[in-house]
């Protein structure tokens, strides 16, 4: 059903929830996962895949951390690093690679804080037409 399946990462605490919840339901799929963050620091922004600081070390060392631990439960994955606006660049990432299901974290703000820290997965959300799961970080 999910052979591909797309789990975007922060780089957060808000990162364990999705994390936990797929890797079960990849193993019980037989799904590949595909990791990816978007670094949106000002170097990422400014110089894209040549930024070169510790923002961009530490997310790439993140991402082979997390690899590793799906790579250690049978899962096969991949990960991958992308620059800029999180939200444009997740969409342009499926959009090119595409998956079978999305899985994101969300922090499970309400009201008038969706408007403005909910942008990614809102973003995403209206943008993309495979299945989208959202989970709410405890």
């Amino acid at each position: 059903m999910y052979k591909l399946i797309l789990v975007t990462l922060e780089g957060s605490a808000t990162d364990r929830a999705i994390i936990e919840h797929v890797k079960p339901l990849a193993q019980l799929m037989h799904s590949r996962v595909a990791l990816l963050h978007v670094a949106d620091g000002w170097a990422a922004r400014m110089f894209g895949p040549d930024a070169v600081s510790p923002e961009v070390r530490d997310d790439q060392a993140y991402l082979e951390k997390v690899r590793s631990e799906f790579q250690s439960a049978g899962v096969a994955a991949t990960a991958e690093l992308a620059f800029g606006e999180p939200g444009a660049e997740i969409v342009k990432w499926i959009e090119s690679k595409g998956c079978d299901l999305v899985a994101m974290s969300t922090h499970g703000h309400r009201f008038v804080a969706d408007l403005f820290l909910g942008s990614t997965v809102r973003h995403v959300r209206h943008n993309v037409c495979v299945p989208l799961l959202l989970l709410k970080a405890k």
